[in-house]
């Protein structure tokens, strides 16, 4: 029987690190685990939905690296939940560094299509100046934020490739549109928001990204089907976490829910979004946390990406496009973000990546649309985004009568369990921060019971903050963690008590 067969551990969150989590501790023997999820269902933002007839991503889309090293790969290959050419070696073996080689089209605000071999010297200067900009983890930072750095790059190295004509002009605006799509990827309002040197902490895997043909959620549904009956109890939120830093080396975690329920445990594992815990923080922990991590909390970036999917009757975008780029031609100042947010945020939305393959989903588009302008999007009503959508596409496709017949969006930052999509390293941030973000509380094992409380998350994990398996390994993270510590070695090195 483990050691830790009897001790209490309360899981505050049913996404996938919290399940994670639940898992690896149950399986080695851990008999009082229980979840604790304030929503009634399980998978956090893993979120598959309903779009008519077809289910859709609302929230996580892709395996980033599917491949052996990725966790979530090797799970939903076990469970036999991926296509045949997710599979293949060649897939496995394409390292993308993140960015596919997507079939794409570009069309413009004055309603032409091009291709993106027309704009190759925008795309060429972006890629590789979003790759030096990378590189600075080691060797200091020459700007605070990525935004910073890569637009006085450019402005200098295009002064003599691109000439002030019509033609570096419209480069100019596909380098806006560039700036606008890695706000996207990374989660950011802006790219001035990221970290310059913080960003090269992000690791991407080798493999090129895939989807779950019957949806993300079947990897939350095979994991929950492991867990024993009972484990998790829905619909509980949780008020307050009251731990202890004090000389009691017998103290207990007490979690009090909305309600006033309260749970008694041994360790707590933590695995809320940061979003929510940039909001909450103050009231979530008694004592407070230690200062140095709610400057982290504070000081880490979360931020909103958000979908908006289209259907149409027929398509109006080539049988092979993977992506479609909507590029603003009067837009050449390489900003990514709007002034007027509510008479402009459409102009922040991307443009679609085509949902696939047509044979299942009809002719559906997913927009993408990231930071403040996302948040306006969230409040305005389904009509006023259809109509905005509509007006949109008719103008850059030149045609007068391209309808939707339908819209979805996701709104992700009005979520009160989420308050936004996933986290990204801002400017003034360092792996520091995340150290802080996944230290638990109380720190010191002399003073107090230790491991009363654990953080885990997309947001705690080094090199792979914003992805589902970073978010996965972070819950084996910290049950390994109790694991650990309920080791027959951990157990004999244990401090005892001085008789004098």
């Amino acid at each position: 029987m483990s050691l830790g067969a009897d001790a209490r551990i309360v899981i505050i969150g049913c996404g996938i690190s919290g399940i994670a989590a639940a898992h690896r501790l149950i399986k080695a023997g851990f008999n009082h685990v229980r979840i604790l999820e304030a929503t009634g269902r399980s998978g956090g933002r893993i979120k598959t939905g309903k779009f008519g007839d077809n289910i859709v991503e609302i929230g996580a889309n892709w395996i980033h690296g599917p491949s052996k090293e990725n966790p979530v790969f090797c799970l939903a290959q076990q469970y036999g939940l991926l296509s045949p050419e997710a599979l293949t070696p060649e897939n496995q073996a394409m390292d993308v560094g993140g960015h596919p080689p997507w079939i794409s089209s570009v069309f413009t605000s004055t309603g032409r299509k091009m291709s993106l071999d027309d704009l190759s010297p925008a795309v060429e200067m972006y890629k590789e100046l979003l790759d030096e900009s990378t590189q600075f983890l080691e060797r200091g930072e020459p700007w605070p934020s990525v935004g910073q750095f890569i637009r006085a790059e450019v402005l200098q190295r295009s002064a003599e490739k691109w000439k002030a004509d019509n033609a570096g002009c419209l480069q100019r605006c596909m380098f806006t549109t560039l700036l606008k799509v890695e706000c996207c990827i990374c989660g950011s309002h802006t790219l001035d928001d990221l970290g310059l040197g913080a960003s090269g902490l992000y690791k991407s895997i080798p493999g090129l990204d895939c989807t779950f043909p019957g949806g993300y959620e079947g990897l939350v549904r095979n994991l929950m089907s492991e867990l024993p009956a009972g484990v998790v109890s829905y619909n509980q939120p949780v008020s307050c976490i009251h731990w202890n830093n004090s000389d009691k080396r017998d103290a207990q975690v007490n979690v009090e829910c909305h309600g006033g329920k309260v749970v008694a445990a041994d360790h707590v594992i933590v695995t809320v979004p940061l979003g929510y815990l940039k909001k909450h923080h103050t009231s979530l922990f008694r004592p407070p946390l230690p200062l140095h991590k709610i400057h982290s909390i504070q000081r880490f970036g979360f931020g909103t990406n958000n979908k908006i999917f289209v259907e149409f009757d027929s398509p109006w975008w080539d049988e092979d496009c993977e992506v479609i780029y909507f590029v603003w031609e009067d837009d050449d100042t390489m900003v990514d973000q709007v002034e007027d947010v509510p008479g402009s945020w459409i102009k922040k939305l991307v443009g679609f990546t085509v949902v696939k393959p047509s044979e299942r989903y009809g002719h559906i588009l997913c927009g993408w649309i990231a930071g403040k302008e996302s948040h306006y999007m969230e409040t305005l009503s389904e009509q006023e985004v259809m109509y905005a959508i509509t007006q949109l596409v008719r103008r850059f496709t030149g045609n007068p009568i391209i309808t939707p017949r339908k819209i979805m969006r996701s709104q992700w930052f009005h979520d009160p369990w989420t308050c936004g999509s996933y986290s990204y390293p801002s400017r003034g941030c360092s792996l520091q921060d995340i150290e802080n973000l996944m230290e638990p509380v109380p720190s010191k094992q002399t003073l107090s019971q230790p491991l009363q409380v654990l953080f885990a998350g997309e947001a705690t994990h080094p090199s792979y903050f914003s992805t589902v398996h970073g978010a996965l390994l972070t819950g084996w993270r910290e049950a390994d963690r109790l694991l650990a510590h309920y080791s027959p070695a951990a157990r004999s090195e244990q401090p005892t008590k001085s008789k004098l």
